[in-house]
C-alpha cells in the first residue's frame, strides 16, 4: 500500500505537472495585470451640463431676437433678469484616469447671452476659468469687479464638486 502512495506522489510531483501549474499561474498573473491595466490605463472624459453645438455662437448676431437664440442654442441652464434678461448656458468637462480615481476639472464654461429691453441680443460672452479667474473668451477681457463676477462665481462653485 505504501508503494502505491509513493508512486502516486511521484507521479503528481513530476515535471509535467509542475510545468502545468506554472503555466496556470502565469496565465492568472497575466489576466490580473490585464484587468488592472484596463482600470488604470484607460482614462475617461465626462461632459456635464450644456454642450455647445459647433458654430452656434456665430449664428447669433448682435440684435438677434430671443426666439432666434432659443432655436439655435436651446433652453438655457438658468436665466437672470437684472437690467434686462440674460441666458446662461453652463458646462463642465472632467476626466479621471481610473474608475476609482476622483474627477479632475479640465474646463468650465458659462456662455452668457445678454438681451436689451426689447429682447434682442445686446452682447455675447463665453466665460471660462483661466488661471483661476473668470475670463471672457470672446471679448478677451478679465472681469475685475462688478455684477457679472458676483453672479458667475456661485455658478462655478455649483459646478465644482471639490
Amino acid at each position: 500500500m505504501i508503494d502505491k502512495i509513493q508512486s502516486c506522489l511521484n507521479r503528481h510531483s513530476s515535471g509535467g505537472t509542475r510545468a502545468r501549474w506554472r503555466g496556470i499561474r502565469a496565465l492568472a498573473a497575466a489576466m490580473a495585470c490585464l484587468a488592472l491595466a484596463s482600470c488604470w490605463g484607460l482614462g475617461e472624459e465626462f461632459q456635464k451640463g450644456y454642450i455647445l453645438p459647433t458654430g452656434a455662437l456665430e449664428q447669433i448676431p448682435i440684435g438677434a431676437s430671443q426666439d432666434q437664440v432659443l432655436i439655435v442654442m436651446g433652453t438655457p441652464s438658468t436665466v437672470a433678469t437684472l437690467n434686462g434678461e440674460v441666458f446662461y448656458y453652463i458646462s463642465q468637462r472632467t476626466e479621471r484616469a481610473a474608475a476609482f480615481m476622483p474627477d479632475k476639472v479640465i474646463d468650465q464654461r458659462v456662455i452668457a447671452v445678454y438681451f436689451d429691453k426689447n429682447r434682442q441680443v445686446r452682447r455675447l460672452a463665453n466665460y471660462g476659468l483661466k488661471d483661476g479667474k473668470i475670463f471672457d473668451f470672446i471679448g478677451r477681457t478679465t472681469t475685475t469687479s462688478g455684477q457679472e463676477l458676483s453672479y458667475l462665481q456661485p455658478l462655478f462653485r455649483l459646478l465644482s464638486f471639490n
